[in-house]
C-alpha cells in the first residue's frame, strides 16, 4: 500500500488541493511515491494527467459559445432560462476542468 502524500512543492508554483490530489494519485498508482520523492517523473505525470483532463473536458463538455436556446427560437421562456441555466453550469464546470488542466500542465 501506498503512503499518501503531503503535497508536493519540489517547484516554483504551489499545486492547488485539487491538482495536487490528481498528481498525487497519478504518481503513487504509477509509481507508488509521492509527488516530491521523483519531480521528474511528477512532471510528467502532470502533464499525462492534464492531458486527460483536457479530453475529459471535450468529451464531457463539450465546448458551445453560446446557450442551445438563442433569442429568436420560439422556445417558451421558462424552457429557454432553464437551458441557458444548465449551459452556464456546465460551461463552469469545464472552465473549472480546465483550469486544473492549465495548472498541471504549468508545473515544473
Amino acid at each position: 500500500m501506498c503512503n499518501q502524500s503531503q503535497g508536493y512543492y519540489g517547484s516554483n508554483n504551489t499545486l492547488s488541493p485539487a491538482a495536487q490530489a490528481i498528481l498525487t494519485a497519478v504518481t503513487q498508482s504509477q509509481y507508488c511515491l509521492d509527488p516530491s520523492d521523483i519531480p521528474n517523473e511528477a512532471a510528467r505525470m502532470a502533464s499525462i494527467a492534464a492531458a486527460a483532463l483536457e479530453a475529459l473536458a471535450d468529451q464531457v463538455v463539450p465546448e458551445q459559445v453560446e446557450p442551445p436556446c438563442g433569442e429568436t427560437e420560439p422556445w417558451p421562456q421558462g424552457y429557454q432560462l432553464m437551458r441557458d441555466a444548465q449551459w452556464e453550469k456546465c460551461q463552469q464546470l469545464r472552465s473549472k476542468i480546465l483550469a486544473i488542466a492549465a495548472e498541471l500542465k504549468s508545473h515544473d
